[in-house]
């Protein structure tokens, strides 16, 4: 057959079982996030079936669905709450930082891969899925919960953290100078600054550029943006994410409203593909070889997060359902640690196995992370209850 009619044939597949994985979490009420992981898990290289038809498509699908992800989650706020929020929390991005990144240092220097290993699987387990959890939080209906901006403020220190260690971590696997490595960190640096200017004072501007009494013109106005500021930051050695997240925060008013509203199917489509895609690119075959030290990884890692959530929630005076649904929410890991574990081994600069090591950690953190913030809140209610039990005359 052609290459057009076979592609067609499996991206309709993969559209129609995602559709029917997703009917099957609806019913058990779980994120359809973990099962999507898992199909596209089968369905990759080395898995049940591989699809090769749909490899452009998917990718840049999956890159879309980050993009709009983060458009989607800044629409919710705006600048002025960024800007209180990362003065509030840069405390607690400063602790995530200390906790998280700790651990995969520590197994990189054990395992023998020296200092660039070490830094490499630093930023694996530091940094927490925006994508993931964007989606996580939008399903359970939690955007409008208070600890969610304590949430969004260390997600948006971690992001702002990635635009000074990928360069770093960049110029390091090239060999790159010291003064290089300065350089790509400064212009990293100035293009978030001119954007979060930008959002701050002339936010009216923007909206007013964007918006359109016509659904057809906004959207396409809306998308366009969207892509080409994610374009513009990722080529500045910015995440995408990043300018997607602070281009939502500089549309405000009624013209967020709607722009949410004619987003949220399209977000959910791309979305669903950029889960499919990272199962996709897994292979099964190289999971079992580091899946003891991943599944320990993931255990000490789900714990600091937490405490890191628990803990920039406390300080902002939330309750304790509030600080372990905050905890819970930022345990999931996903395309930023893909993306720094591909840089780590393209280089050749670092033992091959961290690329199997990363695939299998994320992956859990991507299961793991969905379910515990599900059933962060029966949990904690049924220790609540012990605790209450425990002490009672």
């Amino acid at each position: 057959m052609h290459d057009t009619t076979i592609a067609l044939i499996e991206l309709g597949a993969v559209f129609f079982g995602l559709g029917l994985l997703g009917r099957l979490a609806w019913r058990f009420g779980i994120s359809p996030i973990p099962l999507y992981l898992i199909g596209g898990l089968a369905f990759g290289a080395g898995g049940i079936v591989p699809l090769h038809g749909i490899e452009e498509f998917a990718h840049l699908a999956s890159e879309i669905g980050v993009v709009l992800l983060l458009l989607f989650l800044g629409l919710e706020y705006s600048a002025a709450e960024l800007t209180t929020g990362l003065k509030k929390s840069w405390t607690a991005g400063l602790l995530d930082i200390v906790l998280n990144a700790t651990p995969g240092a520590v197994v990189a220097l054990l395992l023998g891969w020296g200092p660039v290993g070490a830094l490499a699987m630093a930023g694996v387990t530091y940094i927490s899925s925006s994508g993931i959890i964007a989606k996580v939080l939008g399903d359970l209906g939690r955007l409008g919960n208070r600890e969610t901006p304590v949430v969004l403020s260390v997600l948006v220190f971690e992001d702002l953290a990635m635009a000074v260690y990928l360069p770093v971590l960049t110029a390091l696997l090239a060999g790159v100078s010291f003064l290089g490595g300065l350089t790509s960190v400064g212009i990293s640096l100035l293009a978030i600054t001119v954007v979060l200017v930008v959002a701050l004072r002339y936010g009216r501007i923007i909206s007013a550029v964007v918006d359109s009494p016509d659904h057809e013109v906004f959207l396409l106005k809306l998308l366009g943006s969207a892509l080409l500021v994610a374009g513009v930051a990722a080529q500045l050695q910015v995440s995408a994410a990043v300018g997607a997240f602070l281009l939502g925060i500089a549309i405000s008013g009624s013209t967020a409203e709607n722009a949410a509203r004619l987003l949220e199917p399209l977000r959910d489509l791309f979305a669903a593909m950029f889960f499919v895609v990272f199962g996709l690119n897994t292979d099964p075959r190289s999971i079992p070889p580091v899946l003891g030290v991943a599944v320990a990884l993931a255990v000490v890692t789900t714990l600091t997060k937490v405490a890191t959530g628990w803990w920039a929630a406390r300080r902002q005076g939330v309750g304790p359902m509030g600080r372990a649904r905050a905890g819970a929410a930022l345990v999931a890991r996903g395309e930023f640690s893909i993306v720094i574990a591909g840089l780590a081994v393209a280089s050749g600069m670092v033992s091959a196995q961290l690329a199997a090591l990363a695939t299998a950690y994320v992956l859990l953190m991507a299961v793991i992370g969905p379910i515990a913030a599900r059933y962060v809140e029966p949990v904690a209610e049924f220790l609540a209850r012990r605790r209450a039990g425990a002490t009672a005359p």
